[in-house]
């Protein structure tokens, strides 16, 4: 469970890195080539798109960070995890659940994303 936990912690790091080759260069390590993101506001195949998703949520939010919720359950193949989206040390504005499909040499090949708590327009 370490490794599948680690990986998770690099993926919610991911959303964070805001600088462009960096960032890319986490997502090409950690998902697969054909893997899918999918939310209720997304739905995108392939690192491109992958990281395409991530800046563009970076500039609809800028400032804020993701970070881990409460804890990493795994088994097989899947794991699940809930994450926040606030201010450094603030209370989250954003609650997600996702739900990962992993490949045998544990890296990403599907993410399935839920919104938990979204801001009011």
């Amino acid at each position: 469970m370490g490794d599948t936990v680690k990986l998770v912690e690099r993926y919610i790091a991911t959303w964070n890195i805001t600088d462009a080759a960096e960032r890319r260069a986490e997502i090409d390590d950690i998902w697969t080539e054909d893997a899918r993101y999918v939310d209720p506001l997304v739905d995108v195949t392939g690192r491109d798109a992958i990281d395409a998703t991530v800046a563009a949520v970076q500039g609809q939010f800028p400032g804020l960070v993701f970070t881990l919720g409460d804890g990493v359950d795994a088994h097989h193949d899947l794991v699940r995890f809930t994450w926040n989206l606030g201010p450094e040390g603030g209370e989250a504005i954003v609650v997600g659940f996702d739900v990962a499909a992993l490949t045998e040499d544990g890296r990403i090949r599907t993410v399935h994303g839920f919104l938990d708590r979204v801001p009011a327009a």
